[in-house]
């Protein structure tokens, strides 16, 4: 099968896929849609929203359509890093086993990772970047696909340990919940008010995924492309001479080179799922704002005069 027609079935799967968890979910198309771009990029997503917006229900349903392994972790202040890796125990004949733990699936739902200290955030670093983690002195391997979903309260910010910034930059994608619509509010409160229970197809297989992770991978970018996600990148650190007037007055830190790559990456996942061959500069504009949202640090100036990430990274385009 070649990458012209792998990616025109990923059109049509993504279509089908849509419509599946749009049986359970509803409304949230472009929190959806963000989801599902940064799993065909091999990236990661912090979701940031109030409880009870389904959160959770969002990623199982989407663990289920795509034919994935999930494990939700509830983070907590006396939460060990053990806890989430797995330990070694002794067993009947005196051997040292390894028993995993959650961190060992496909999609693991992060549940208000910010609830927990660094140490145990700590323990996820690893199994993000290297797709692997190291407990007493073994290195075990993790299965592909590998996705983490965090979730942040934004709301609530008594005894939380704020993310730090080298694990913030881990996370392709920050995305923002909204409260649904009134006509969505309507719907959800009549379909999960029944005994009507949805249920959900699987549409795709860990390998599928993975090889669609390879084709995006191979989708060529123009050169002009890549320069325009570079600049973009290079606009919003202060002491760049690009940085527009609004960078160098509101912002302390600006992004780093791996916001360069997740740009490109999932300006070609984005322009795949709408039937392009190879992104343009609209792909990356499109996906800008989540990627950039988590990696540049207003002052306090910025937070005073009530300047939001959103009105700085539009100045970029």
């Amino acid at each position: 099968m070649s990458d012209v027609a792998k990616v025109e079935a990923l059109v049509k799967n993504y279509h089908t896929l849509k419509s599946e968890i749009a049986k359970v979910i509803v409304g949230q198309d472009q929190v959806v849609s963000q989801i599902l771009i940064s799993i065909f990029s091999g990236g990661h997503a912090l979701l940031i929203g109030v409880p009870g917006l389904a959160k959770t229900l969002m990623v199982n349903t989407i663990a289920q359509t795509l034919g994935l392994d999930f494990k939700r972790i509830q983070f907590t202040p006396d939460l060990m890093p053990s806890d989430i890796l797995g330990s070694e125990i002794l067993d009947e004949n005196r051997h040292f086993k390894f028993i995993k733990g959650p961190i060992f699936a496909n999609i693991i739902l992060a549940d208000e990772i910010n609830r927990t200290p660094p140490k145990t955030q700590a323990a996820l670093l690893e199994a993000m970047q290297e797709r692997s983690v190291t407990v007493a002195g073994h290195n075990y391997k993790l299965d592909l696909p590998y996705f983490v979903l965090a979730t942040q309260n934004p709301i609530e910010q008594e005894g939380t340990y704020p993310l730090p910034e080298a694990q913030l930059d881990r996370f392709m994608f920050a995305i923002n919940l909204d409260y649904p619509s009134f006509e969505e509010e309507v719907q959800v409160v009549k379909a999960t008010t029944t005994d009507v229970q949805a249920t959900v197809n699987s549409l795709f297989s860990a390998q599928e995924i993975i090889d669609i992770q390879q084709v995006i991978r191979r989708i060529p970018v123009a050169d002009n492309v890549v320069e325009y996600a570079v600049r973009m990148v290079a606009k919003t650190r202060p002491n760049d001479p690009s940085a527009p007037e609004l960078v160098k007055n509101y912002i302390d830190w600006g992004a780093g080179p791996r916001a360069s790559q997740n740009l490109i990456l999932a300006a070609k996942t984005h322009a795949a799922i709408n039937g392009k061959f190879s992104p343009d500069i609209e792909n990356v504009q499109a996906v800008a704002e989540s990627i950039l949202r988590h990696r540049i640090i207003k002052n306090y100036k910025a937070e005073a005069e009530g300047i939001t990430e959103e009105h700085i990274i539009k100045s970029l385009f």
